[in-house]
């Protein structure tokens, strides 16, 4: 479904190249939920703007269905089935949830379908559907329904950076349910995730680790995610959330 050939990004650091992503040569099949993991900086929100065409690579190509399309920007890419979920969401101002999973989905969607998807990211649709999405909404619920929005798309491959970044365990819990069903519910479709979190990397066919902005490893879930132990710079926090997760799950 999607290929990356030899992929890199180098941008102008005062006066001199820097290479935040190096000859990244990466495969996601159909129907595969690949994790991109690794430490902080390493390059993986970056690879994340590249497939998305938010960015475009130095060097290399994309290829989407067979198709190479490392000159197509954001639009043209969605428009081949493409979605985005942005670690820091947008606010459109003007906009209503509802009118803005009818955008996504591209076609008429009822008030009832547009709350199913709310639902379906742990918001009580009630209370969002007809909500503007501006100022007034946190950064952990603008964060929900841009999940929404991407559940509304039934894109062939949804790319998720940091997915879990500021919403609340509860909503954690059941954006791995969200994940599962995706990948069950929409055919011939795929989910890369950027994600340092424990239940998010037990979940994944594959695991890519990018560290220095390269490919460090990259295989099965069995066979990268024991390797992640307590040398992973990311071991600690996925570790904290998981013990205060169980803590709650007992009391």
């Amino acid at each position: 479904m999607l290929e990356l050939r030899n992929v890199s990004f180098q941008v102008d650091a005062e006066g001199a190249e820097k290479e935040i992503v190096r000859d990244v040569s990466l495969t996601v099949p159909e129907r595969k939920l690949i994790v991109v993991t690794g430490p902080n900086g390493g390059g993986k929100s970056t690879l994340a703007r590249l497939i998305a065409g938010i960015e475009k690579p130095t060097g290399g190509s994309i290829f989407f269905g067979g198709e190479d399309i490392t000159a197509k920007n954001v639009t043209e890419r969605a428009r081949m089935g493409i979605a985005y979920a942005f670690q820091q969401p947008v606010r459109f101002k003007g906009i209503r949830v509802v009118d803005l999973i009818r955008i996504a989905a591209g076609k008429a969607v009822t008030a009832a379908e547009a709350c199913d998807y709310l639902s379906a990211v742990g918001l009580c649709a009630r209370d969002y559907v007809d909500r503007e999405v501006n100022a007034s909404l946190s950064g952990g619920e603008l964060k929900r329904i841009e999940i929404a929005t991407v559940l509304a798309r039934h894109a062939k491959l949804s790319v998720f950076d940091e997915p879990e970044a500021g919403i609340d365990l509860w909503s954690f819990r059941n954006l791995i349910d969200v994940f599962r069903n995706m990948r069950v519910e929409i055919a011939d479709s795929s989910i890369l995730v950027i994600s340092h979190q424990e239940r998010i990397l037990n979940i994944a066919d594959e695991i890519v680790v990018i560290k220095d902005g390269r490919v460090e490893k990259h295989g099965t879930r069995e066979e990268i995610y024991p390797s992640l132990g307590a040398d992973s710079a990311e071991a600690p926090a996925c570790d904290r959330l998981m013990e205060k997760m169980r803590g709650e799950e007992d009391a």
